[in-house]
């Protein structure tokens, strides 16, 4: 069954650029030029939404609370993508319900990430609820007499880690970078992890000693520095967000 998805954008370039070039990764996509076109429609076949904000009459804003005010729509992912760039605007839309949000202007290959990555996270959080569902409909089976006992269910997933076109997948330890599989070795994917869990903070070497090695392994500083240069070179242009702080240490912005 295809993925269907429904961008609304009152710039029709945007629309076009978007519609083009998902539908080459295998979606069915459709296009709204304002939210009340969108409204006219019927929502309920579609699997994501990708909403501008600013919009005469209502806004993308106004369109993701009718979203979620609705028991037929209330749980489908919205992107918001929008020239609004400050803190509040992303805050404002993250706590309406959005899933991600993306600021123009963008690059189509971070869109397409950003689509594929969201749409990986509803699809592993209704694995889990199945799971859960199929646990407990197996408790209740085993509680009744001259019944066969359940098979024990599968170990909970962790939920990826996304950063932008960056994804770390906690369960098989593997890192993607425009969904491209990228090596790293224990020590690198374990220090990965941490910036990616430990955003906009730097950290001393100390702490990101006590973070990433064992307690009884000895480190020294040449060796943090040295494990950090090689990461930087593996995950290429993220390799940027890694910023070293002379005389404080590490963080990851």
């Amino acid at each position: 069954m295809s993925i269907r998805l429904l961008v609304i954008d009152d710039e029709e370039s945007i629309c076009e650029i978007l519609k083009y070039n998902l539908r080459k990764e295998g979606y069915e996509v459709d296009t709204a030029y304002s939210a009340e076109e969108a409204l006219e429609k019927d929502l309920t076949p579609y699997d994501l939404f990708i909403v501008d904000i600013m919009m005469e009459r209502l806004s993308g804003f106004d369109f993701a609370k009718a979203l979620r005010n609705s028991a037929q729509t209330e749980d489908v992912p919205i992107i918001f993508c929008s020239a609004l760039n400050g803190e509040d605007d992303t805050v404002m839309g993250l706590n309406i319900g959005a899933d991600d949000y993306i600021t123009k202007p963008f690059k189509v290959s971070e869109m397409i990430a950003r689509v594929n990555a969201v749409l990986r996270r509803v699809q592993l959080a209704r694995r889990r609820q199945a799971m859960t569902a199929g646990a407990s409909a197996s408790k209740q089976a085993a509680a009744q007499p001259q019944q066969v006992a359940a098979a024990p269910s599968a170990p909970d997933l962790e939920p990826e880690i996304v950063f932008e076109t960056l994804r770390l997948d906690p369960n098989d330890k593997t890192i993607y970078i425009d969904d491209e599989k990228v090596s790293l070795t224990k020590t690198e994917y374990d220090l990965l992890y941490f910036f990616l869990t430990h955003r906009n903070r730097v950290y001393s070497r100390q702490e990101i000693i006590r973070n990433v090695w064992a307690d009884d392994v000895v480190i020294t500083n040449r060796t943090i520095d040295t494990n950090i240069t090689r990461l930087r070179k593996k995950i290429g242009a993220y390799g940027n967000n890694i910023e070293t702080r002379p005389g404080f240490g590490y963080g990851f912005k």
